[in-house]
């Protein structure tokens, strides 16, 4: 089905790194550097890409849903684990193959939303674009904030049977210092409000420093603090039927886009991320109860 405009959230702040953090371009091919270089961009500074980022988030997310059913959860790893295998994609497109385009396409449609696991709703699968997305992080006003200078660190592989330094071993690592500001840019569309929920609780695990990024993370490295500084919010659908979209609304919003005024795109107060937050653990609730009643009645079935 073709995709409509509905709602769009925009996030801006800070990663700031209170440890240093290597993210790794893989082994150096120089003669002269370090063996183990850091990303950066085409000016030679460093670069948080967004999947990196993206991919922390959305396995802690899964770790939360899989400790409370695991299928809320699939794994995106193992396509035979996946919440819609290819054999069942193409299983159900072979029961339908006679229906007119139109009503194939919405069965469809119907389909992939409906057995969708709930992490893949939002960060996307094989069958279903993702409605979140991170742009990859920059240094922050880097003519303030970076001073062209990394951190060289030492590495040895050790020899397991000696306890010792193994031999030719030793190798050495590029961090970027604690204290580097990243600018963190996020935009999520027609999102539901469980889904915004879901990520509420996600951006709070960088909000309080609980998800490490990169590599080293069990030698310290790779610890991040998120600072949001500015929400943006624009909904465009009927105050009466969250279903269907006010076209004046859309339209408003078109106008002050033309019109540049793009710090403030819509009237409309932003959502408390608290509501959002309520509105998952509720979905929660209610895809649990429907999965204990599932059991249940297959329990009861007689003999």
């Amino acid at each position: 089905m073709f995709e409509i405009f509905k709602n769009r959230l925009e996030i801006i702040g800070i990663l700031e790194t209170v440890t240093a953090l290597r993210i790794s371009a893989g082994r150096s091919s120089e003669p002269i550097g370090s063996d183990l270089p850091v990303i950066k961009d085409a000016l030679g500074r460093p670069l948080i890409p967004g999947s990196s980022l993206k991919g922390a988030l959305r396995s802690r997310l899964e770790s939360f849903l899989r400790g409370i059913h695991l299928d809320f959860a699939a794994n995106p790893a193992q396509e035979l684990e996946w919440s819609i295998t290819p054999d069942r994609m193409s299983e159900f497109k072979e029961k339908n193959k006679n229906f007119k385009p139109q009503e194939k396409e919405e069965k469809l449609h119907e389909f992939i939303i409906n057995n969708t696991d709930l992490v893949s709703s939002l960060f996307g699968s094989p069958w279903l674009a993702s409605k979140f997305q991170i742009r990859d992080l920059t240094v922050s006003e880097p003519e303030e904030n970076w001073f062209g200078q990394y951190q060289e660190r030492d590495g040895v592989a050790i020899d397991r049977d000696t306890e010792t330094a193994g031999d030719g071993k030793l190798y050495d690592f590029q961090v970027v210092p604690a204290g580097t500001p990243f600018i963190f840019h996020a935009v999520i569309e027609n999102a539901e409000e469980w889904e915004l929920g879901m990520l509420m609780i996600g951006l709070h695990q960088f909000q309080t420093k609980q998800i490490p990024l990169g590599g080293g993370r069990s030698r310290g490295l790779g610890v991040v603090k998120l600072i949001i500084k500015e929400m943006n919010w624009v909904d465009v659908r009927d105050e009466n039927d969250k279903e269907k979209v006010n076209p004046n609304k859309v339209i408003t919003y078109l106008k002050k886009l033309v019109s540049l005024n793009l710090n403030s795109p819509c009237d409309d107060a932003i959502p408390l991320p608290y509501t959002w937050a309520e509105a998952f653990i509720q979905h929660l609730n209610k895809k649990l109860e429907k999965l204990t009643d599932k059991l249940t009645n297959t329990t009861n079935i007689p003999n």
